[in-house]
């Protein structure tokens, strides 16, 4: 501090919001450090943590007053616990809007332990929003992981067909062309100038080798083996 008398001249902010320094504030621990003498901004922002920067935007948001001490730009003890508040809601997350909320609501409390009811109704409600956003993100962390469950299931089994060999006759590989083709079993059956039946028993028999239930999934392996093309 610059020797001499302490004159302090209030900076006047333009805000939207009135800022009371009569108000009666929650019991919140100042820093260890404090002292009754004005705080220079510098040391306020060490106090707590913060920038010149955010120190500013509180001031602009009507949360904070700086005065004026020569040159200097110094804060008041009850702007030191004001912005003791404001820091213990913001470690929480809390929205400055809802922190503006919460001082004009102090700014009617008649006592402590009211103002200390208010803050922690304020606490309360921020707690449920936390709670809230843990379970979301919770069931988003399930919803990721299924999916990359399912993936490397997928991949694996990718994997496991580009291994596979199938050994399909002749007829059986041109059966299965066409069955891709989408040829039904009695105009392969035309084709082939073979008997239905016949035909279907060829169909079964490279459905089998390839590991399938059906026509549909034995085409689609098929082509994942790339014996086809898709």
């Amino acid at each position: 501090m610059a020797n001499g008398p302490k004159h302090l001249h209030k900076i006047e902010k333009s805000t939207g919001r009135m800022r009371d320094d009569r108000i009666v504030l929650p019991d919140i621990v100042l820093p260890p450090t404090v002292t009754s003498d004005p705080v220079a901004i510098a040391d306020m922002a060490e106090l707590f943590g913060i920038t010149h920067r955010t120190l500013h935007f509180y001031e602009e948001k009507g949360l904070i007053g700086a005065s004026r001490m020569g040159l200097m730009r110094v804060y008041g003890q009850s702007d030191v616990a004001r912005m003791a508040v404001i820091n213990t809601c913001r470690e929480v997350g809390m929205p400055i809007s809802v922190i503006q909320d919460l001082f004009e609501r102090l700014a009617t409390a008649k006592s402590r332990t009211e103002a200390n009811g208010l803050l922690e109704e304020a606490l309360t409600t921020r707690r449920r929003e936390l709670t809230a956003s843990l379970s979301t993100i919770h069931r988003q962390l399930q919803q990721v992981n299924t999916l990359l469950a399912n993936e490397g299931a997928a991949t694996s089994e990718r994997g496991t067909l580009k291994t596979q060999t199938v050994d399909l006759s002749d007829i059986e590989y041109r059966c299965l062309r066409l069955m891709a083709e989408g040829h039904t079993t009695s105009r392969i059956a035309r084709s082939f100038e073979m008997k239905h039946d016949e035909v279907s028993e060829i169909e079964n028999g490279l459905i089998l080798k390839i590991g399938a239930q059906n026509r549909f999934q034995a085409i689609a392996k098929a082509v994942l083996l790339g014996m086809i093309a898709s």
